[in-house]
C-alpha cells in the first residue's frame, strides 16, 4: 500500500468518529465498498478449508485486519449507526463464505461479569457524551474506560488528563509519549497497556525499530530507564543526582519541561498498570489475544463464561459465600462509628501520632504481596526496559527501612502542584482535579447500606498507600488504618500497588465481599491515584532539590 493509500484508508476510519451523522455515513459507505472489493478479490472460501490460524498469518492479512477492526467497532463504537452497520457488514461477509473473527472471552474484565458493566448502547446522556468524546479523540473506546464508566465523573476527568498528556501540545513529541507509556507499563509486565501503546506509537509515526528493545531507542529515552525503574518500584531512592544526570547529558540532555512531562507519563502508566491488573482488564478485541478466526467450540465457550464470572462461579451469586461474609460491612461501619466517637473524645499527641505512623509503616513492610513465586517477564515485554530483576522487595527482610517523607516538608498541594503547572501548564490543575475526584468521590453507600459517611475509610486507604511509600501526614491518625483495613485487604492493596502483575481474581473477590463491583472499582481508583501521587511526590521533590 502506498503512503497516500494508507493515509486515505486511515482517513476513512477516522471519519467514523465524526459528530456529523452524514460524515459517518459517507465514511462507512467508503469502507463497505473497499471491504467488498477485497472480499470479491479472494473469492468465496470453501467449507472444506481447514480452520485458519490467528489474524495476521493468512495470505490476505490486510483483509483480516479490517475484519477485526469492524468487529471492534460493532461492539465498542458509541455511535449506534456505525456499530449496527459494522455488525451487518460482518454478517454479509460471512454469508459470502468468508470466515469472520469473534471476540475471545466475554466483556472488558475477567473479574466483573459483562452484564454488570455498562453496555455501550445503554448509557445515560452524560456517559454517552463522554464515550463519544473518547471515541472521537482516540477512535476507540477501550476496556479501561468501560470499567471506569461505573464512575462517569471520574472517567471524564481521567480521559481529559490522559488526552492532554498524549495528544495536546506539550514538551515531548507524540511518538516519545507513547514510547514512555510502553516503558512504564513494561516495568509491571502489563501487556495490555504495552500493546495499546505499541499500536499508538506506530500510528503517530514511531520508528518500528525502537520496538525491538530499549537499546534500539535514542540514547535520550534509554537514559530514562533508570528513573523508570526507581519510580516504579522504590521511589524513595530517587535523588537530585538522578535528575542532574538527565538534565546535563550534553547532546542527549532533557529540558526541565520535557522531564516533568516524562515523569507524569511514567507515574500515570505505572499506576494505570495497577488499575489494569486490579480490575482484571481483558485484551482489546482488536489486539492479537482479543479475537480469533477459529469457530467457537462448546467447551471453549463454557470455559470463557466461567472465567468471566458469568457461570455459577460468580462470588456474588454464591449463597454459602454470602452466609460467610454476612455482617462484614456492618462490622466495618460499626468500627468507623466507634473511631469517630473516640476521636471526638480525645486527640492523640503528636508523639503518639508519629509512633503510630512508624509502627504502621514497619508492619506494611511485613505484609506479603502474594504466595506466588516470582514470575520472570516474557522477552516480548522485558525488551522495553533494562534490569528485569529490579522490583519491589520487602526491605525489612534485609534490615532496610523506607525513610519517612514528611508531607509538611513537601506536599502535592503546597509544592508539587505549582511545580508541574509552572513547567507544563494546565497539567497540575488536571492532575489535582483527578486526585480530588478519586479521593472525594462518594455515593454515601456501602453494599446495601445508604446514607453512610465513607470519608474515614477513603482517608485510611489513601493514607495506608502513602504510608507504604514512607509518606506521613502530621495530622493523620495511623491507628485508624489497623482498625479499618483487615489483613486480606492489606494484601490486596500491597499487591496491586507494589506488584500488580501478581493480582488474582481470588484476591479481588476476597476483600470486603459484600461490596458491589462498582464499589470495588472505586477502591481501585483510590489505589491508583494514591500510588500516582506518591510516586510523583518523590520525583518532584528530587527535581525541586536539583533546582534549589
Amino acid at each position: 500500500m502506498t503512503e497516500m493509500q494508507h493515509q486515505e484508508s486511515v482517513g476513512r476510519w477516522d471519519g467514523l468518529g465524526s459528530r456529523d451523522v452524514a460524515s459517518r455515513a459517507e465514511a462507512m459507505e467508503l469502507i463497505c465498498q473497499e471491504v467488498m472489493r477485497k472480499v470479491e478479490a479472494i473469492g468465496p472460501i470453501k467449507a472444506a478449508t481447514p480452520s485458519p490460524p490467528a489474524v495476521g498469518t493468512l495470505p490476505n492479512s490486510d483483509l483480516n485486519d479490517i475484519l477485526v477492526h469492524l468487529l471492534m467497532l460493532s461492539r465498542r463504537c458509541p455511535f449506534e449507526d456505525v456499530s449496527v452497520r459494522c455488525a451487518q457488514l460482518l454478517r454479509d461477509i460471512q454469508d459470502l463464505g468468508v470466515r469472520i473473527p469473534r471476540p475471545i472471552g466475554s466483556g472488558p474484565s475477567r473479574f466483573i461479569p459483562e452484564k454488570e458493566i455498562l453496555q455501550v448502547s445503554k448509557v445515560d446522556a452524560r456517559t454517552q457524551a463522554i464515550f463519544e468524546d473518547a471515541f472521537a479523540a482516540l477512535h476507540r473506546l477501550d476496556n479501561i474506560s468501560l470499567v471506569m464508566s461505573f464512575h462517569p465523573q471520574y472517567l471524564e476527568s481521567f480521559l481529559r488528563t490522559q488526552h492532554y498528556l498524549l495528544q495536546m501540545d506539550g514538551p515531548l513529541p507524540l511518538h516519545h509519549r507513547h514510547y514512555i507509556g510502553i516503558m512504564a507499563a513494561a516495568r509491571h509486565q502489563c501487556s495490555y497497556l504495552v500493546n495499546l501503546h505499541v499500536n499508538d506509537f506506530l500510528q503517530v509515526g514511531g520508528n518500528p525499530k525502537w520496538l525491538n528493545g530499549l537499546n534500539e531507542a535514542p540514547q535520550k529515552l534509554q537514559q530514562l530507564g533508570e528513573i523508570n525503574k526507581i519510580l516504579a518500584h522504590r521511589p524513595w531512592l530517587l535523588t537530585k543526582e538522578h535528575i542532574e544526570r538527565l538534565l546535563k547529558a550534553e547532546e542527549h540532555s532533557w529540558s526541565l519541561a520535557e522531564l516533568i512531562h516524562a515523569v507524569v507519563l511514567l507515574t500515570h502508566y505505572h499506576s494505570l498498570s495497577s488499575f489494569t491488573f486490579g480490575c482484571g482488564i481483558m485484551p482489546e478485541i482488536n489486539c492479537d489475544s482479543g479475537h480469533t478466526f477459529r469457530p467457537p467450540s462448546l467447551s471453549q465457550y463454557c470455559m470463557c463464561d466461567i472465567a468471566n464470572g458469568n457461570g455459577h462461579g460468580n462470588h456474588h451469586d454464591d449463597l454459602l459465600g454470602n452466609q460467610e461474609m454476612c455482617g462484614e460491612v456492618e462490622e466495618l461501619m460499626e468500627r468507623m462509628k466507634q473511631l469517630q466517637e473516640c476521636r471526638d473524645d480525645e486527640e492523640a499527641s503528636q508523639e503518639e501520632m508519629a509512633t503510630r505512623f512508624e509502627r504502621e509503616k514497619t508492619e506494611s513492610m511485613l505484609v506479603v504481596t502474594s504466595e506466588d513465586e516470582e514470575s520472570a517477564p516474557s522477552r516480548d515485554i522485558s525488551r522495553h526496559f533494562e534490569d528485569t530483576s529490579y522490583g519491589y522487595q520487602d526491605f525489612s527482610r534485609r534490615g532496610e527501612q523506607v525513610p519517612t517523607f514528611r508531607a509538611q516538608d513537601y506536599s502535592w498541594e503546597d509544592h508539587g502542584f505549582s511545580l508541574v503547572n509552572r513547567l507544563y501548564p494546565d497539567v497540575g490543575q488536571m492532575l489535582d482535579e483527578k486526585f480530588q475526584m478519586a479521593y472525594n468521590l462518594t455515593y454515601n453507600t456501602m453494599a446495601t447500606h445508604k446514607d453512610v459517611d465513607t470519608s474515614m475509610l477513603r482517608r485510611a486507604i489513601w493514607n495506608y498507600i502513602h504510608c507504604m511509600f514512607g509518606i506521613r501526614y502530621d495530622h493523620s491518625d495511623y491507628g485508624e488504618i489497623n482498625q479499618l483495613l483487615d489483613r486480606s485487604f492489606k494484601i490486596y492493596i500491597k499487591t496491586m500497588v507494589c506488584s500488580p502483575e501478581k493480582t488474582t481474581k481470588r484476591m479481588y473477590e476476597s476483600f470486603w465481599r459484600q461490596l458491589q463491583h462498582s464499589e470495588k472499582v472505586h477502591v481501585n481508583l483510590l489505589l491508583m491515584e494514591a500510588r500516582m501521587q506518591a510516586e510523583l511526590l518523590y520525583a518532584l521533590r528530587a527535581i525541586t532539590r536539583y533546582m534549589t
